[in-house]
């Protein structure tokens, strides 16, 4: 009896420790962990940007083969699938560790990982010693977007999260003006006597030990301790985020030693949820398909925009000039994203981009002027942002933290996967269809994406009605996690 009140006991003091982030203003102090967490999808996304900018110095230094290289293919083609297949991997197998050894230091091994292997990929002279150093970072970097959107998740108060998710992306993105710089002034040239694609590389591992060295400044997620049955360490953490945000409140009182917590919190505990228990089963699928209709219909409009603007009869000049304007609008919708991300209904927002972009991306194949195709452009890229930003915030939302890497890296890593075969798919597109074809494919996937969505998808915002304490905005993450609430 008295095991079973002490459990409970444990359990109440979970939630009630959960309450208290909850209730925490957006500090300045959160804001700079919000920052520290962004650094590492700064350089996932300056990772990513490598896929496509550095194989023109790769062919230009002998290295890649235009074609009949590995495997009989474009060695580029070689080079974007061990990136994609090591991103399936990572988020697979290793963005559930997350859930286990904590999200700090899950956190800091992703880094680890991917910033190694792109030091060594500089060193490399063979195709396939840089593609095997290209896949094991993919492999940091599909655990890492794991940890960071679970990780903000947690270490922000709910009605905020939109916001903080939205700036985290601003963040992200600004990589991609950043990255197609410096490989314009680089890739092509031969600074100091190396080639300029190396220079890349080590630019990229270098950030990625400043952010390593960031590490220390990060507290663990106090939700996640909390959810371990770790409610003195919780309890500290939070008391050190009032603190540093200088709210004066009560001692936190009454907390139990490091309990054992019931199977529902804790996801070591016997009957410990699983993926697919009737609990979660559909938010699994149904995020699962998201994915990988999201990665499919992103990725294959930003990687092969401009073949596909050349396929229209635009000069490859024009096309990379086009293409080059169209991504000035990357770090800066982010931004104004923060304006409403806390005000609409989540799923709404994703209903809404997607559909926009099918719309206005079938639009962008009718166009012939430079004004049309900027104008298009632009429209159907600030809506692949919105969906961008929106899918990270909303799927950290609709699981308990027991569960939550596990759970958003089982279905982040089908995306990442259907996008290694997409481009074979888009490239069979082109050829046999034109272009008509690969735009109408890709509209077809945001609008099954805006499908599933608007009909599977829970809604995961409190109604603003009736509110108290002022919290407007999303729910407490383990309510909106619970398929009861």
């Amino acid at each position: 009896m008295t095991s079973t009140l002490n459990t409970s006991g444990a359990a109440d003091a979970a939630n009630a420790l959960e309450r208290r982030i909850d209730e925490l203003p957006m500090s300045r102090h959160l804001w700079s962990l919000v920052v520290l967490l962004s650094l590492g999808t700064f350089f996932e996304t300056y990772e990513l940007s490598l896929t496509s900018l550095i194989p023109p110095g790769l062919i230009q230094s002998g290295i890649f083969a235009r074609e009949h290289g590995l495997f009989n293919l474009p060695d580029q083609a070689t080079f974007a699938a061990a990136t994609f297949l090591g991103m399936f991997v990572g988020a697979m197998a290793l963005g559930r560790i997350a859930d286990r050894i904590g999200r700090k230091s899950a956190f800091a091994g992703s880094i680890v990982i991917y910033t190694a292997a792109t030091f060594l990929m500089a060193l490399q002279q063979t195709a396939g010693a840089i593609d095997v150093c290209r896949f094991i970072a993919g492999i940091g970097l599909g655990a890492e977007i794991v940890t960071v959107d679970v990780y903000l998740a947690e270490i922000v108060p709910a009605r905020y999260r939109g916001r903080a998710f939205a700036f985290a992306t601003f963040i992200q993105f600004l990589a991609v003006p950043i990255t197609g710089g410096l490989s314009y002034a680089l890739v092509p040239h031969h600074p100091f006597g190396m080639d300029g694609w190396r220079w890349i590389c080590f630019i990229g591992a270098v950030g990625g030990v400043l952010v390593l060295l960031t590490r220390t400044r990060l507290p663990e997620s106090p939700r996640w301790l909390a959810q371990r049955g770790l409610l003195q360490r919780a309890a500290h953490v939070i008391s050190a985020i009032e603190n540093k945000s200088g709210v004066l409140r009560e001692p936190l009182m009454h907390i139990p030693a490091d309990a054992a917590l019931p199977a529902a919190h804790s996801p070591n505990g016997t009957g410990a949820p699983g993926l697919f228990d009737p609990a979660w089963r559909k938010r699994i699928v149904m995020l699962t398909l998201v994915h990988v209709f999201i990665s499919i219909g992103f990725f294959g409009l930003a990687s092969w925009l401009p073949t596909l603007l050349a396929a229209q009869g635009h000069s490859i000049v024009k096309s990379f000039e086009f293409t080059f304007y169209i991504s000035l609008c990357y770090p800066i919708c982010p931004l104004l994203f923060m304006l409403f991300a806390d005000r609409i209904e989540r799923k709404w927002q994703l209903v809404f981009g997607t559909l926009a972009s099918a719309v206005f991306g079938v639009a962008l194949g009718q166009q012939t002027g430079s004004l049309g195709i900027v104008a298009f452009g632009l429209a159907v890229t600030v809506c692949n942002l919105l969906v961008a930003y929106g899918i990270h915030t909303y799927q950290s939302e609709l699981f308990p933290s027991s569960i939550r890497a596990k759970a958003v890296g089982f279905v982040y890593s089908w995306g990442r996967l259907a996008t290694v075969f997409s481009s074979l798919l888009i490239g069979y597109l082109l050829q046999t269809g034109g272009t008509t074809a690969v735009y109408a494919f890709l509209a077809l996937c945001f609008v099954s994406v805006s499908v599933l969505i608007a009909f599977l998808g829970p809604r995961t915002m409190q109604a603003r009605v009736g509110e108290k304490r002022g919290m407007h905005g999303a729910a407490d993450p383990e309510r909106v996690g619970d398929p009861q609430s």
